[in-house]
């Protein structure tokens, strides 16, 4: 959101805009990544969702996290709403393709959550625009999104990123290959800084490290459409129905006031919403607690 506030500043596409982050986030003791089935995390998100379009009727709707984006499609909302809805998946997967191409012989490793790498979504879709499987190495990070919110430039966060590095190289045949490194969880390109040190410890040097969150608001700045209007009226609020804590409002709020202090602002004083939408019916476990 951060950066789309600012691109819209910048393009003057739009006369007036209102920018919502709704956190869908359900608990703040698990989240989707740790429901127990698919089924699970497909109802919560779906209730998430129609309660978005109830309470704010948006003209347009940005998944930017990519483990809810690998099942917005099997939720009942994505067939029943006319809200037109983007999902970070696409841009990610159209990233990863352009660079591949452009450099023979080299490969990815996708860093991402458990659910986004058990779909497998990114995979089978540079499949589908020719990319072999062979280069294409999938990496689940658990909780290091959560490790990043609380602190992306802590001790704490780069030891987890060396394992996970670790862990991923071991798969790697030839290590000298030309190599990418593609952030497909929102959080991980906040710590950009200890990734590259990270790889640098292992006397690696990737080609880039490649993240899609700012290239799935692009189709909204084309240039024919720049400078329609002599400024845009920008408004911005975050919503959540569960506490954000002060470490994390702390983290990400530094981060951010570098990118847009819009954001950081809405982050500082965000609403919270009890019973912002249904949950805990949708749990098939009664020891989910």
């Amino acid at each position: 959101m951060a950066d789309a506030i600012e691109r819209t500043r910048e393009a003057k596409v739009f006369q007036k805009v209102n920018f919502v982050f709704f956190n869908a986030l359900f608990s703040n003791e698990r989240g989707y990544n740790s429901l127990r089935t698919r089924e699970e995390k497909i109802q919560i998100f779906d209730s998430a969702l129609k309660s978005l379009e109830n309470n704010f009727h948006p003209d347009l709707i940005l998944i930017g996290c990519n483990t809810l984006s690998t099942i917005y499609n099997d939720t009942s909302f994505s067939q029943e709403t006319k809200i037109p809805v983007v999902g970070i998946i696409e841009a990610g997967v159209e990233l990863i393709a352009q660079n591949l191409k452009a450099s023979p012989y080299s490969k990815v490793i996708i860093f991402a959550t458990q659910t986004t790498v058990s779909e497998e979504t990114h995979k089978k879709k540079l499949e589908e625009k020719g990319i072999h499987s062979e280069t294409i190495i999938l990496q689940a990070c658990p909780e290091l999104a959560n490790y990043i919110e609380k602190g992306y430039d802590s001790d704490e966060t780069e030891m987890l990123i060396s394992a996970y590095v670790d862990e991923a190289l071991q798969t790697v045949q030839n290590i000298q290959l030309p190599l990418y490194v593609s952030f497909n969880c929102t959080h991980y390109g906040y710590s950009l800084d200890l990734w590259k040190a990270v790889f640098r410890g292992n006397d690696l040097e990737p080609l880039d490290f490649l993240d899609p969150n700012s290239n799935m608001s692009d189709f909204l700045f084309e240039s024919k459409r720049r400078n329609r209007f002599k400024s845009t009226g920008i408004s911005s609020q975050v919503v959540s129905m569960v506490q954000i804590s002060q470490e994390r409002i702390d983290s990400i709020g530094k981060l951010l006031k570098g990118i847009s202090p819009q954001t950081a602002e809405a982050l500082f004083n965000y609403e919270l919403r009890e019973n912002l939408f249904e949950w805990r019916k949708y749990l098939t476990s009664e020891r989910y607690f």
